[in-house]
């Protein structure tokens, strides 16, 4: 556990029998007073944090290449260099994002005024994964700070070098009064759970999700999931597949293929898919020499756990490209499985690994009627040069995000939310998306005293002259329409 104290807290030194009580009600005390509101405050906290990424970059490589062994450039590019892009467009647009939102009157309300309030929550909890340990902490913190509100962090414990860093350091450059990490496993998570807080914010599997909202509906509090699932991807058949692939290996191998965006699944016809796997084997060998495992630019799995649950996984149909694997470096070579049948271990639940099955199918409409019969997924990839094939897949299938012609990169503008649907999570961040989540949109409207022959119309007793005036004052109607020929 974390070193006691605000920043970081023992649950050793109980107040009660739940060992975060004190903690918790010690920052809603904090909330209360309006520290965190000011705008001076979120200002000062964003830059800490930009500080915190900027003084420990090499601290939080080698973490991640301990945790991991994260490539330099992938963990530089995604722990790093994306959160300070959060931070950094968080001050540029705070003042603008706080402002109030004044919205339309009706005649009845002309001379009041009507606006939208953007308030903290209040005590925020965020729960962290441990496939990207800094970036899926700092992100919505970076919102919840912009938000104004009082924050506990509770990052992952399997990524541990990571884990202990963010206790250790990340509380020296934060306010401690208004923000805490805890560290620790399910034991901690379930008794922090037990608190009630103002708002959660969870990433991890679809299972732990259901068990965080459990949780959080026993106070009746508002959470962000963000979850997994299979990611499909269809590739058409007049693709160009030398590109289709590069791209392809690049988004499945990406941090070792443990990217909650990443293609989990190809779908093709079989003529594609002869003509896709010479260009994987190609790309895989570009990007990672003939010995994948001797290059310095490929990760590994983080723990036994994982590796042996994905290599379970390569039972499932053939192993057409790789297979390699050395459980005392937890790694796995990147792979192509075909043959696969849907009703498979590969293809029940998500990989997160170096893993791509590839599931025959005769056209779009068959992969369409594919993705539409499972769970809703994190995101839908498409390749094709048609953009009409494009939109077709676009239109006629739901998931979080959509992706045409290259995998992942939709996440990183901070211009589009990013969030699941259904089973892949609920809500979403990044960017203003991240302020609009962990602040209450609180309705205004201010009245005057005066005016009080308008406001007895609506008082008793009623009449048809009043429901006249009322109704002219205050009805909305449909514009005009004109119908198509």
């Amino acid at each position: 556990m974390a070193g006691r104290g605000r920043g970081c807290a023992n649950p050793n030194s109980r107040d009660s029998m739940n060992p975060y009580v004190g903690l918790v009600s010690s920052l809603h005390a904090v909330w209360l007073t309006g520290k965190t509101r000011t705008a001076e405050h979120r200002v000062s906290q964003l830059e800490a944090l930009g500080r915190f990424l900027d003084d420990k970059k090499q601290p939080i490589l080698d973490a991640m290449a301990s945790d991991m062994g994260k490539p330099r450039l992938e963990a530089e590019l995604s722990e790093v260099m994306l959160v300070k892009n959060e931070v950094n467009y968080a001050l540029n647009n705070l003042s603008s994002w706080m402002k109030d939102e004044f919205v339309v009157k009706n005649l009845v309300t002309q001379l009041d005024t009507a606006f939208i309030r953007k308030e903290p929550h209040g005590v925020v909890l965020i729960i962290g994964p441990w496939n990207y340990p800094l970036h899926l902490i700092l992100v919505p913190l970076v919102g919840a700070i912009a938000a104004g509100n009082c924050v506990i962090i509770k990052p992952s414990e399997i990524s541990s070098s990571t884990e202990k860093l963010v206790a250790e350091v990340l509380p020296s450059y934060l306010d401690k009064d208004s923000f805490a990490v805890v560290t620790g496993g399910p034991t901690e998570t379930t008794q922090l759970l037990e608190n009630k807080f103002d708002y959660i914010f969870f990433t991890g599997n679809p299972q732990v999700g259901k068990i965080v909202m459990a949780g959080a509906a026993t106070h009746l509090t508002p959470l962000t999931l963000e979850l997994g699932g299979k990611n499909p991807c269809y590739v058409a058949d007049e693709s160009d597949m030398q590109n289709v692939a590069n791209r392809l290996v690049w988004g499945r191998c990406f941090n070792a293929g443990q990217t909650c965006v990443a293609p989990d699944y190809v779908l093709c016809s079989a003529e594609t898919q002869e003509k896709l796997l010479p260009a994987l084997r190609h790309a895989i060998t570009q990007f990672f020499g003939p010995d994948p495992r001797e290059s310095p630019d490929f990760a590994r799995i983080i723990s036994d756990k994982q590796f042996q649950r994905i290599r379970a996984l390569l039972g499932s149909g053939r192993v057409a490209i790789g297979g390699q694997m050395d459980e005392k470096e937890r790694y796995i070579a990147p792979t192509v499985l075909v043959d696969v049948q849907p009703s498979e271990p590969a293809m029940q639940e998500e990989i997160f690994g170096p893993v791509l099955p590839i599931v025959t199918v005769p056209n779009v409409d068959e992969a369409i009627a594919f993705i539409n019969s499972r769970e809703r997924p994190l995101v839908v990839y498409v390749f094709a040069t048609d953009s009409n094939l494009v939109h077709r897949v676009l239109e006629r299938t739901s998931s979080g995000g959509f992706g045409a012609n290259d995998p992942i990169m939709h996440m990183t503008l901070l211009s589009l939310p990013f969030g699941g649907i259904g089973n892949s999570g609920l809500g979403s961040y990044h960017g203003k998306f991240s302020f609009d989540t962990f602040s209450h949109h609180r309705a205004c409207l201010l009245r005057s005293m005066g005016l009080e022959t308008m406001n007895s119309l609506r008082y008793p007793p009623y009449s048809e002259r009043k429901m006249g005036l009322l109704s002219s004052a205050s009805e909305i109607k449909r514009k005009g329409t004109c119908a198509l020929l």
